[in-house]
């Protein structure tokens, strides 16, 4: 069956491509860029893979100070094409001396060059007498997070312009029914040629890198979009040359839509899902170089006596485990269960690999503590062959009573309330108002408890609201308001004696001494403005201009998410003609359909056509939308292979830090 095959040659493709780096690491030393490296570590079998095939030491790109010394062989692998800062790494590692036989594994776009002449810059960078090989990828470096889940983490951090970015860079109004057009063409809608240089080469990066993906799964995709920036990804897609020369051939149908993450931020910074992957992901701190992943506090299953959490004497454990299958069941269970039924199935596991080992394990019945699974995971310590076989079953475990015992978790009920709260006093009061309600609860550091909101929590916060309650009407009362409540956060940024690394890339402020009020002042002023654009994002949607559903007399407030929305109208039986999913398609077919579509009933593709549904959210992801998504089209469109695609899992602090705080795409010049 046609959508079976697919489904298997998602995480085949995750594999194979790294079959030319595994034939090529006997006895080199293998540099990774940092998203190799994650895409590695979720779906290539970890580091353990290459040293398993010969490997000498896997390191990372920039490598250390001597840290290829005396390598003779070196295999590079590099997300991206060879430019820029990664050709500045290869060239440091290679201007050592050492290494005489170099191999390079790079994108299938030989941007630097054909392969004959970045072999022949390799060799010089070598000097005299060094040997170097070129291997171009057909598919882009994955990481297979779960099932339904896969990361491009080589991709830029693509977050679709806001309404007031877009008007400042040009974003011409394209005609109503145009080409591909449903209804969902808008005077904000984007070109191509309207980007700034740095975003139309992260726009074509991205597929490339997505036509690749097609090609090793064998896919002829129809692309669907939502939203400005979706839909000049979508155009692009459907005009690249290799794309079309694709299509031609492949077997397996699909249906791609692509979604603006901006759309719905309340999605993204939200604390709606009762999912233990989310808030494991959210509260523990990132594993070193990964966006994803995260360190899990090993020591309890040492003899090791310290009360320093942060104690790096022990290597951190962490969630990927792609080479047990017992762990990677677990993972599934916390990315699709309910938190009570998520760790009830670690308890099981955990009785399971204990009973196999004989340990002497006594089941009890009813809830899980985390002080029970505690006492489980002692049983493994003092045995080596135990903690060996289970050691990845052991590391989700523990992430799991890390996190239950985590202070940020019974702030999760606390922000999930009150976001309950905030959609019902949206529907029954102005903007100022609920601003005026926020007011209080903005502290500064010394009168703030451990209970209290932080700063970050109040922009995660203040996201929320813009991005639920839409488009608003402006007026003295609201810009009153909100400079109270600008006031109130500036005093607190700068009341903070030791601001958090994420506010003082906000503010723009390399250390807490120096954070001047005016720079804090200068960055609250910024982010008022993007709410606002926030607020404007669905201006000029028609079907899913409101994410908030303002409740009635037997009927709480709610937020419905406009993924939600989306995946409702493609798995729609009566098969309405889509009104804010706009199909795209550079074909001359569709130009035909657009003209004779005024004198004939033409059928336009659906996005529920196809036996494999893929939705691509630029911007950003999180375990909550995917397990929508998921049990969504398995009931309403049972049979339908699901495929959700991103180039990052977000938290509610990463989306603020894509928001607010993250560097702008610069581009990546040739060196």
């Amino acid at each position: 069956m046609a959508v079976a095959a697919a489904a298997l040659d998602v995480r085949a493709a995750c594999g194979q491509a790294w079959e030319p780096v595994l034939a090529r690491a006997p006895r080199a030393v293998v540099f990774l860029d940092a998203a190799a490296a994650e895409a590695l570590h979720w779906g290539g079998g970890g580091a353990g893979r290459l040293l398993a095939a010969g490997a000498l030491a896997v390191r990372a790109l920039p490598a250390a100070a001597g840290a290829g010394a005396g390598a003779a062989r070196a295999v590079f692998v590099v997300s991206g094409a060879l430019r820029g800062r990664a050709a500045a790494a290869v060239r440091g590692v290679l201007g050592l001396g050492a290494v005489r036989h170099c191999a390079l594994v790079a994108a299938g776009e030989a941007e630097g060059g054909t392969r004959a002449e970045l072999e022949e810059t390799l060799r010089r960078w070598m000097g005299e007498g060094g040997r170097a090989e070129v291997v171009l990828r057909a598919a882009p470096l994955l990481a297979p997070v779960s099932a339904e889940l896969c990361l491009a983490p080589a991709l830029p951090p693509l977050l679709p312009p806001l309404p007031r970015q877009r008007d400042r860079r040009g974003g011409a109004p394209r005609p109503s029914g145009g080409p591909g057009g449903g209804g969902g063409s808008s005077p904000g809608e984007l070109g191509l040629a309207a980007l700034p240089a740095e975003l139309r080469a992260a726009v074509r990066a991205l597929v490339g890198g997505l036509d690749a993906l097609f090609a090793a799964l064998g896919l002829r995709e129809d692309s669907f979009a939502v939203g400005a920036l979706s839909r000049a990804v979508a155009a692009e897609l459907a005009s690249y040359t290799p794309a079309r020369n694709r299509r031609r051939m492949a077997p397996h149908r699909a249906s791609v839509v692509f979604v603006d993450r901006t759309l719905d931020l309340a999605g993204a910074v939200g604390h709606h899902g009762d999912n233990l992957a989310e808030k494991i992901l959210s509260v523990l701190p990132k594993l070193p170089g990964h966006k994803t992943d995260v360190m899990v506090n090993m020591v309890e299953l040492t003899a090791l006596q310290t009360p320093d959490e942060t104690c790096s004497v022990i290597a951190p454990g962490c969630l990927a485990q792609p080479n047990d299958p017992a762990a990677k069941a677990l993972w599934e269970s916390f990315m699709n269960l309910k938190q009570k039924e998520a760790v009830m199935e670690a308890r099981r596991h955990l009785v399971e690999a204990a009973s196999r080992e004989n340990l002497p394990i006594k089941m009890s019945m009813g809830r899980v503590t985390p002080e029970q699974l505690s006492s489980y995971i002692q049983l493994f310590k003092n045995n080596f062959k135990a903690l060996e076989n289970h050691c990845g079953l052991l590391q989700l475990v523990l992430a799991t009573v890390q996190t239950l015992k985590h202070p940020q978790n019974s702030k999760w009920d606390n922000f999930l309330a009150f976001e309950r709260l905030l959609l019902q006093t949206i529907g029954e009061s102005e903007m100022p108002s609920v601003l005026k309600q926020l007011l209080p609860m903005i502290k500064s550091y010394n009168e703030r408890t451990q209970d209290d909101y932080t700063c970050e929590d109040f922009l995660v916060l203040l996201v929320y609201m813009y991005s639920v309650v839409g488009e608003m009407k402006g007026g003295k009362e609201l810009d009153e308001a909100e400079e109270e409540v600008k006031k109130a956060l500036v005093k607190a940024i700068c009341d903070d004696p030791e601001p958090s690394p994420l506010l003082q890339k906000i503010t723009g402020s390399d250390s807490s001494l120096n954070l001047a009020p005016q720079k804090a002042t200068d960055a609250v002023d910024g982010i008022f403005e993007s709410l606002r654009d926030i607020a404007r994002a669905r201006m000029h949607m028609k079907q899913f201009n409101s994410i908030h559903n303002p409740g009635s007399n037997t009927h709480q407030a709610s937020y419905k998410p406009l993924l939600k929305q989306v995946v409702e109208e493609i798995c729609n039986s009566d098969r309405p003609d889509p009104v804010d999913i706009e199909h795209v398609s550079s074909g001359l077919s569709d130009l035909l359909k657009t003209g004779f579509s005024m004198f004939m009933k033409v059928i336009r593709p659906h996005p529920g056509d196809h036996p494999l549904l893929i939705i691509y959210m630029i911007g950003g992801v999180t375990v909550s939308e995917v397990k929508m998504v998921k049990d969504m089209v398995a009931t309403r469109k049972p049979g339908t292979q699901v495929l959700v695609l991103s180039s990052a899992l977000l938290t509610p602090l990463s989306a603020i830090e894509l928001l607010f705080a993250a560097e702008h795409l610069q581009p990546d010049a040739d060196i």
